[in-house]
C-alpha cells in the first residue's frame, strides 16, 4: 500500500481518537484533541501533494483520501453534538450530505468518469474546515489557563445564537451543494491506464 493510502487509513483511525479525547473531561487529553485534530488535517495535505508529486495517484486512493476526510469532518460535527453545541438535524444533514456525496463521486472517478468541482463546493468546503478549526480551538481553549472572564467569553459564544446561526449557514451550505451536484453536468474521462 502506497504512503498515500496508507495516511489516509491513518486520517480513519485518528478520527475516533480525536472523538474519545475531544470529549474528554481530562485537561490532558482534550488538549491531545487538538493535535490529533491538526495531524489528521495535515495528512490530509501531505498525501494529496505526495500522490500528485510521485504519481502514486491509485483507484483506491481516489475512493479512500475523500471518505477518510469526511469521517474526520463528520466525527467532529458529531462531537459538537454530543457537547451540545449543535442540533442533531445538522449533523444528520451534513454527514449524510458529505459521505453520499462523496462516495459517489469517488466510484464514478474510479470508473474513469469525473466532475470539475464547483466553485460552490470548494466554498463549502473552505467554510466547513474554517468552522471546524474555529470551534475546535475554542473548545480546547477552555483547557488551557486562561482567565475565567476569557472562557466565559468562550463558552457563552459556543451556545450563543451567532454561533447557531453559523452552523445553520454551513449546514444549509452543505445541503445546496449536494443537491445541486444531481443537476450538474457529469464528463466522461477516459483513462488510459484502464487499458493497459
Amino acid at each position: 500500500m502506497s504512503l498515500p493510502n496508507q495516511l489516509s487509513l491513518l486520517r480513519i483511525i485518528l478520527a475516533p481518537v480525536f472523538l474519545v479525547l475531544f470529549l474528554s473531561e481530562n485537561i490532558v487529553s482534550k488538549k491531545l484533541s487538538l493535535l490529533v485534530f491538526f495531524i489528521a488535517v495535515l495528512t490530509d495535505w501531505y498525501d494529496g501533494w505526495h500522490a500528485r508529486r510521485y504519481g502514486q495517484i491509485s483507484k483506491t486512493g481516489i475512493f479512500l483520501d475523500p471518505l477518510a476526510d469526511k469521517i474526520l469532518t463528520s466525527t467532529a460535527f458529531i462531537g459538537f453534538y454530543i457537547l451540545g453545541i449543535m442540533p442533531l438535524w445538522m449533523v444528520i444533514v451534513i454527514v449524510i450530505r458529505d459521505i453520499t456525496i462523496t462516495l459517489l463521486r469517488s466510484f464514478q472517478e474510479m470508473n474513469g468518469k469525473t466532475m470539475k468541482t464547483s466553485f460552490a463546493a470548494k466554498t463549502k468546503t473552505f467554510i466547513q474546515m474554517a468552522y471546524l478549526f474555529l470551534i475546535v480551538i475554542l473548545v480546547c481553549s477552555l483547557s488551557f489557563d486562561l482567565s475565567a472572564d476569557l472562557k466565559n467569553s468562550i463558552t457563552d459564544f459556543l451556545y450563543s445564537p451567532l454561533n447557531y446561526y453559523m452552523i445553520l449557514t454551513v449546514t444549509l451550505i452543505t445541503l445546496y451543494t449536494g443537491v445541486s451536484y444531481f443537476f450538474e453536468k457529469k464528463e466522461t474521462v477516459i483513462n488510459p491506464a484502464d487499458y493497459n
